[in-house]
């Protein structure tokens, strides 16, 4: 059995009193109540008001954290070439793209991060530094629509379009585009999550509104737990064994938590969209930024997605 110390490259602490601000995941034996107890995300999770866009906007490309998020083109409308980043408290606009698009996808960090096809279908990639933007290798199949997932040295983007819909997935390894094993159904404008080696594609369109999620293990893909709720445009944080899927069509605004093997039913977004921006990393700490609302709004609406962290007490069971 693996010891704490191998896993964290520490010791656990012994403590006659709780520590009076501890952070996420730190563990401690308090000597005085003789427990074991851990500090880290739990309880009931809730979106909150975040700060507005400066321009409205839907079907963008987007990746980063909650307290460092970017979000690329998109439908203002028309197509666009603005870009907005997002540093937990204001979003600020950055240089622009060289290529306007909607329905693009990618993926990565605030500071580094890429966003490829779009509509009108095209191939053509743009990777970002924190400060400019560089065309890069187009995708082998130009597309718009496709789930995303990665970082810019390893990432996947997988379905989309042109119509009817695409199985195709392609590897982006930091220098080109090489098309890996497509999916096992074709759907487009789904929401995607996690690495180049463990990833989940979810939900669509193609034909009709999709529920089914799939499991990327870096060689192949396997159907796994259908969300409850079937769409496209929505979005996603997360991992391949813990995320969030939240917002689309006609989801409105139904959140799903992924345990790694069902989806749950959860506290649903205050405002209604789909085709919003997003956050990939956690599924405890997530965005949705702007997005589409019935009969064609575009908003410029922030919503912050977190679970509270609290100290609990290791017991036996």
């Amino acid at each position: 059995m693996a010891e704490y110390i191998g896993i964290k490259g520490s010791t656990i602490q012994s403590l006659a009193s709780d520590p009076p601000a501890p952070i996420e995941g730190q563990v401690w034996y308090n000597t005085t109540s003789i427990v074991l107890k851990g500090y880290g995300a739990q309880g009931t999770a809730a979106w909150a008001s975040g700060a507005d866009l400066n321009t409205g906007r839907a079907s963008a490309s987007s990746g980063g954290t909650q307290t460092a998020a970017i979000l690329v083109a998109g439908q203002v409308p028309p197509s666009s070439i603005l870009v907005e980043t997002y540093d937990g408290t204001s979003w600020s606009e950055v240089n622009d793209l060289s290529t306007t698009r909607i329905y693009n996808f990618g993926f990565g960090t605030q500071t580094a991060c890429l966003t490829t096809g779009g509509e009108p279908i095209k191939g053509e990639t743009e990777t970002w530094n924190g400060n400019s933007w560089t065309e890069v290798n187009n995708l082998n199949t130009a597309s718009a629509k496709r789930q995303s997932f990665g970082t810019t040295s390893a990432g996947i983007a997988c379905g989309g379009i042109p119509p009817p819909t695409l199985a195709a997935n392609e590897l982006w390894d930091g220098t080109s585009w090489t098309e890996v094993a497509d999916l096992n159904a074709h759907t487009a404008g789904g929401a995607g999550v996690g690495t180049s080696t463990s990833g989940l594609s979810m939900a669509g369109e193609g034909p009709g509104n999709q529920k089914t999620v799939e499991n990327w293990n870096g060689t192949s893909w396997t159907e796994v737990g259908d969300l409850n709720t079937a769409g496209y445009g929505l979005a996603a944080s997360g991992t391949s064994t813990a995320a969030v899927a939240y917002g689309g069509f006609p989801r409105g605004a139904v959140t799903e938590q992924w345990n790694g093997t069902s989806w749950s039913e959860i506290a649903d977004l205050t405002t209604a969209r789909t085709a919003g921006g997003l956050s990939y990393n956690s599924a405890t700490n997530a965005i949705m930024a702007g997005g589409q609302t019935p009969p064609g709004t575009y908003v410029k609406t922030t919503e912050e997605w977190t679970i509270p962290n609290a100290t609990k007490t290791f017991t036996a069971s």
